[in-house]
């Protein structure tokens, strides 16, 4: 760390998360001198309370799932779940008890200066941090990412909830959990809390959950979710919170039903962390919900935005994508600029959803001439033999004037691993006529891809 008041460098990077300690430390090992700002954790939100302490999670959770198909199909089993060795596994495997010192040290390392605070822009190239001034003579880097939204329904200020972060700090499940909000983040939660114990309440404002995936994967889950005994309320808002005698929580919701909880999971979405950081030195709009960036990742001469903080997907490997597009430019390399056309995601619920490119609905609004397969996971043969817990669903969208796939979804076991084929052809824009004319091992998951093409006779 620095205490000089007043610096110079090459690059100044505000924000420490995956990507920018990625950008910051690569250039340091080309010789660099770069300066690392942030106020929080370096590494971001995704080692210390999102992708990796979630996985340890839910990879628990799906163990006990597992167990419990046991009964009826290859022989009994006696399940008794027990959250101590996964809050345990995160704080010691995970997260190092939330202390970024490895991090810190990691970057120094490679030769950076690490400054902690809330970094600023006043000037083209030149950044405050707290009574620090840097001069950056190649220019500033931003990738502040974003933090949990947390949206103004009256009575909610007034009671002690969870974001993901509490979530993942948890050392026990509550009795019971209402989750506001089943995109990925409450979907995954919801879902783990129930497995190992709580009585789960699914709240979505919009008309079903996992909104930003295809109906059909919305459809598979919500099954899955109603047999496991999770309630789902869905096209409905919370209007009201408050605490209740019990020490819980009572939501009440537009249409007069009130859903009562030990402990409430607000998981509505994510706010970029735009505020404050000094966009106007550069032109820009204060004010701008994200950080809008050319190809190569340059918001303004001088001004590279990467990660979150982007708008651009809100996941880690975007993020590290974008930073690998940023470092070779900053370095007055050759590369590539940014397509996002095949950017593909995954949640991690039980069916599993793997998702590349345009939904179908996506694809009719940019005016494509579109047609699609749907294949039922569990008619394939590789779903007939898994046997319990094979609920899923593959669907293809395709541009019907190039004949190439241009987004999918799987939905199923390993339905993440399931779309990396899909996100190659979409990538790739492998004709359709190519894909069929492939030879797909028997029995496996992937197989079923041949099964919904043959539907295109």
């Amino acid at each position: 760390m620095s205490e000089d008041t007043n610096q110079e460098a090459d690059i100044v990077v505000i924000g420490m998360g995956p990507a920018g300690e990625h950008v910051a430390g690569s250039l340091a090992e080309k010789g660099l001198t770069v300066v690392g700002i942030e106020s929080d954790l370096v590494g971001g939100e995704c080692p210390y309370y999102g992708c990796i302490p979630s996985k340890m999670m839910i990879r628990g959770a799906n163990l006990l799932a597992e167990a419990r198909r046991i009964d009826g199909f290859a022989g009994t089993a006696t399940v008794n779940a027990d959250w101590g060795p996964i809050a345990d596994r995160i704080r010691d495997s995970a997260t190092d008890n939330w202390d970024d010192t490895v991090a810190v040290d990691r970057f120094v390392g490679k030769g950076g200066t690490f400054i902690r605070g809330k970094g600023k822009v006043v000037a083209p190239g030149v950044v405050e941090v707290g009574d620090t001034t840097i001069t950056a003579s190649k220019g500033v880097v931003i990738a502040t990412g974003t933090s949990p939204a947390v949206p103004p329904i009256p009575g909610l200020d007034a009671v002690d909830f969870w974001t993901n972060r509490e979530a993942v700090k948890a050392k026990e499940v509550p009795a019971s959990l209402a989750v506001l909000g089943a995109g990925a983040i409450g979907a995954e939660i919801a879902q783990v809390m129930s497995r190992f114990g709580a009585e789960v309440t699914v709240i979505e404002a919009l008309d079903r959950i996992v909104p930003n995936e295809e109906p059909e994967a919305s459809e598979t889950l919500q099954a899955a979710w109603e047999a496991e005994g999770i309630t789902v309320h869905t096209g409905k808002r919370a209007t009201a919170v408050a605490a209740n005698d019990a020490g819980g929580v009572a939501i009440t919701l537009d249409d007069g039903t009130e859903v009562v909880a030990e402990q409430l999971l607000v998981a509505t979405g994510r706010s970029i962390n735009v505020a404050g950081l000094g966009l106007e030195a550069y032109g820009l709009d204060a004010d701008a919900r994200r950080v809008e960036t050319n190809e190569f990742g340059q918001a303004a001469e001088g001004l590279w935005a990467v990660g979150d903080v982007t708008g651009e997907g809100l996941f880690t490997h975007v993020g590290m994508y974008q930073a690998n597009i940023v470092i070779p430019t900053i370095l007055g390399e050759e590369t590539r600029g940014a397509d996002y056309s095949a950017m593909s995601r995954a949640t991690f619920t039980d069916p599993e959803i793997g998702s590349v490119g345009l939904t179908e609905e996506g694809a009719r609004d940019a005016g494509l001439n579109v047609t699609t397969v749907v294949q039922n996971v569990a008619h394939t043969a590789r779903g007939w033999l898994h046997g319990p817990g094979n609920e899923g669903v593959i669907k293809i969208v395709i541009d019907t004037d190039r004949n190439v796939a241009v987004g999918a979804t799987t939905v199923g076991p390993h339905g993440g691993e399931m779309i990396s084929m899909l996100a190659l052809a979409v990538h790739a824009a492998i004709p359709i006529d190519t894909l069929r004319s492939m030879i797909y091992a028997y029995p496996t998951f992937w197989r079923g891809i041949e099964d919904g093409l043959n539907q295109l006779g």
